[in-house]
């Protein structure tokens, strides 16, 4: 499977956001989706994982209650919205997927996902 991240760009503190993750190559809901984000100079922290078969998700402390992931199977896409930025939101975002379709934990270990995206920039700034 291939995944395409889009929908980055430049958002002021407070506003929204929603980033696609499209996928080609084999049906998304046969793999848990993981959005992770890189800081400069920083390692790949995790966001969120869904899995496929109940849709359960799991996502980092740091985005609780702000950001939320939803599937469209039809669509083969992920999306992950994002609300409340801040400006410590700024990072790239990825989306990736593992050989499986369950979160398997540790959830935010990069090891596990085999499949990324390119990366989609986010910025939040006034």
């Amino acid at each position: 499977v291939q995944v395409v991240e889009s929908g980055g760009g430049l958002v002021q503190p407070g506003g929204s956001l929603r980033l696609s993750c499209a996928a080609s190559g084999s049906a998304l809901n046969n793999y848990a989706i993981g959005w992770f984000r890189q800081f400069p100079g920083k390692e790949r922290e995790g966001v969120s994982c869904m899995d496929v078969s109940d849709g359960r998700t799991y996502y980092a402390d740091s985005v609780k209650g702000r950001f939320s992931v939803s599937r469209d199977n039809v669509k083969n896409t992920v999306y992950l919205e994002m609300n409340s930025l801040k400006a410590e939101d700024t990072a790239v975002y990825y989306c990736a997927a593992p050989d499986f379709p369950t979160c398997r934990h540790p959830v935010w270990l990069t090891a596990m996902y085999k499949y990324w995206g390119q990366g989609a920039q986010v910025t939040v700034s006034s």
